[in-house]
């Protein structure tokens, strides 16, 4: 079995049960309920125990259960750009705004990236009058890339220089 395989089998339990993501994560719990979707979705592993309950709701083999463990191949829009048009905003999101994205955080942290592996992030519902709104809370550790071969004088690293 490949891990796109496992993804459709929980899909199609997930369809079949009537379940939510929602219903999901609080089954399986212990970590965030995003990495939790996104592992089902098979864009990250589940640490053992998270595997286990998941493997119990599911009711999956111990070989599915030790594929939800594995580091996945990651990368799952088929295409670029993305034809989904909810995928498509977040792209358009990076295109309209991802310069200064860039600008903005180097400007304040200096050379360097935000991590997406030592990451969280968070949404909600945002009541509003005029139609409810998806509120995306992102928050990455900042990586200063390294300046390898510096002379003395030179910053190994990319911070923010005074």
């Amino acid at each position: 079995m490949k891990r796109a395989d496992l993804t459709e089998k929980l899909l199609d339990i997930k369809r079949e049960k009537g379940w939510t993501w929602k219903h999901i994560q609080e089954e399986i719990g212990g970590i965030s309920p995003i990495l939790i979707t996104a592992a089902c979705l098979g864009q990250m592993k589940l640490p053992k125990a998270q595997a286990a309950k998941a493997a119990d709701l599911f009711g999956l083999s111990k070989a599915e259960e030790r594929m939800l463990n594995e580091a996945p191949y990651r990368g799952s829009i088929p295409q670029m750009p993305p034809t989904d048009p909810l995928i498509y905003r977040f792209y358009e999101l990076v295109m309209v705004y991802g310069t200064t994205w860039k600008e903005l955080i180097q400007e304040e942290f200096g050379d360097g990236i935000m991590s997406a592996i030592d990451f969280n992030m968070t949404m909600e519902r945002e009541p509003n009058n005029k139609g409810d709104r998806v509120k995306l809370a992102m928050s990455g550790k900042f990586l200063p890339y390294k300046y390898y071969g510096n002379d003395e004088g030179v910053p190994e690293y990319g911070f923010k220089e005074g």
